[in-house]
């Protein structure tokens, strides 16, 4: 693998998003406010601290809390299409500023530029999106057994939404919820991750923007930061109905059980052990593409990335081999340096998982195919950097069945039938995203039928990552049941209601029931 380091500074973007160098991380759009403890944001590029903020006590959540519920009650009466209007505005917004959030996000969390620009394009395709769909939240009319009777069902906002974030998409994953949050008539609370405060801060400013811009009040979109302490105070909170976290397996089990336990809704995004079958009748040059990308990309650090290589036996050696080769072409180093491939992991705990994941496979039986290890000096003194490891082992390896948040590739084998592979690929906890490369439409159809992946995405040809937000985003299992972005998931952040209008003067009871008075 190729070492490559370049220092970049982000002072410009930082002045253009309004992020300071001690930023109050408590608001209710323009406003700001914070009493808390200092919560410091590293950079895991070089090391270097970016700013401070100051994190969200319960006083201030209150306040929040106050602001939001006043809001909605203005923001829902506003028709949808002028809601619509409003996140129209937010995207341009986000036009104008695209360049400067990326950077931020790739020096923050660590991505490459490039796929911190993506991260910003996908906020502006699912504002794009909302934009459409406040034009098209629609119920259905159904015929009533009783004469002179309509029936219909419609759907109204919930109230206050709170959204919990993960560091490895800092700032999409909120857009997503938020977008469609607010032409549903909801309003937000957001409390992004404590690793990468700065990128909730720029984001809120951008938002308070344009709700300044078209005096709309304080409450619509909120900001909290904070530890998962802060995240508790909208998961035990009644006046939040819905709370959507993103997170680990472990994080959401936790949220579950305390949002259901006050009768609340949850959507959950979590963890991903995903994997790509790779056939007999496979495209090699593809699913060299599609493994690499998907196994490196974000430093494997997406809920998407490709955690297991799927093989037929009789071309594992030609699949292994190639993928050897593409992974000494990666190169490593700073992400803003679009030249390289590869950037940090988040911080050195996620170094940590890394290198046990690496000794706890070779401990199983496991063998390395591409060395790991920890990159030092000459420019990586943040000790985040990692090189992108490849394994062979075994389906049942207990560290092959959990999920990795790193770069790890876990390369494994199947014989005859695909149906066998088919059944490797499920039997681990994780539902959320799955692919198979194969040109055979015989074996692309059973992967796709109701005996295929047990996945909520089911990818032919392409790989596990890189979701387009037309689709609904989501996985089955342990990932969580929650589905975000296109199709219909716009129906979470509502309440159905189910109407029927008598237009006669007379009251027949339904299936013919008597009750004369």
């Amino acid at each position: 693998m190729q070492v490559v380091i370049d220092n970049f500074g982000i002072e410009k973007a930082l002045k253009t998003l309004g992020v300071q160098s001690l930023n109050e991380g408590t608001s209710t759009g323009s406003r700001w406010f914070s009493n808390g403890e200092i919560l410091e944001s590293y950079s895991p590029v070089d090391g270097q601290i970016i700013g401070k903020v100051k994190s969200t006590t319960k006083d201030d959540f209150n306040r929040v809390m106050e602001a939001a519920t006043t809001a909605f009650k203005t923001w829902r009466t506003m028709p949808a299409p002028q809601r619509g209007e409003i996140v129209r505005q937010f995207g341009d917004k986000l036009r104008e500023k695209k360049e400067a959030l990326g950077k931020l996000v790739s020096y923050e969390m660590g991505k490459s530029y490039q796929e911190g620009l993506g991260e910003v394009q996908e906020m502006i395709d699912i504002c794009d999106f909302a934009v459409g769909l406040s034009r098209q939240l629609h119920g259905l009319t159904m015929h009533s057994e009783r004469p002179g009777h309509r029936m219909y069902e419609q759907y109204h906002p919930l109230g206050v939404v709170g959204i919990i974030s993960a560091f490895n998409f800092p700032v999409a994953v909120w857009a997503w919820n938020t977008a469609l949050a607010w032409i549903c008539g909801d309003v937000c609370v957001w409390k992004p991750s404590e690793k990468t405060p700065l990128c909730g801060i720029a984001c809120q400013n951008i938002a308070a923007e344009v709700f300044a811009a078209n005096n709309l009040p304080e409450g619509i979109s909120c900001l909290i930061n904070g530890d998962y302490k802060v995240g508790e105070f909208m998961t035990k909170d009644k006046r939040i109905p819905l709370v959507s976290a993103t997170g680990s397996t472990r994080m959401g089990k936790i949220v579950a059980q305390e949002v259901a336990g006050r009768l609340g809704k949850s959507l959950l995004e979590l963890g991903g052990n995903n994997a790509i079958i790779v056939t007999p009748d496979a495209d090699i040059k593809m699913t060299v593409i599609g493994a690499v990308f998907g196994a490196v990309g974000t430093c494997g650090q997406r809920c998407t990335s490709t955690r297991r290589l799927i093989i037929h036996e009789s071309i594992y050696d030609k699949v292994k081999n190639a993928i050897v080769d593409a992974y000494g072409q990666l190169r490593i180093g700073n992400p803003l340096n679009e030249n390289n491939h590869v950037g940090p992991l988040i911080d050195t705990d996620a170094v940590k998982m890394y290198q046990n994941a690496l000794t706890k496979v070779v401990e199983e039986g496991g063998s390395i195919v591409v060395e790991g290890g920890v990159l030092s000096g000459g420019g990586y003194e943040s000790g985040c950097y990692v090189k992108p490891a490849i394994a062979e082992a075994q389906p049942h390896f207990e560290i092959v069945q959990h999920e990795t948040f790193a770069p790890v590739l876990y390369l494994l084998k199947y014989s005859g039938d695909v149906q066998n592979g088919i059944d490797i690929q499920n039997e681990v906890a994780q539902g959320l995203s799955s692919a198979i490369m194969t040109n055979n439409l015989r074996e692309a159809e059973r992967f796709l039928s109701v005996a295929g992946s047990d996945c909520g995405i089911a990818n032919v040809n392409i790989g596990t990552s890189g979701a387009e937000i037309g689709g609904a985003f989501g996985g089955e299992k342990e990932t969580g049941g929650g589905r975000e972005s296109g199709s219909d998931a716009w129906k979470v952040y509502m309440r159905r209601q189910t109407n029927t209008i008598n237009y006669t003067t007379e009251l027949p009871l339904a299936q013919g029931i008597k009750f004369d008075l």
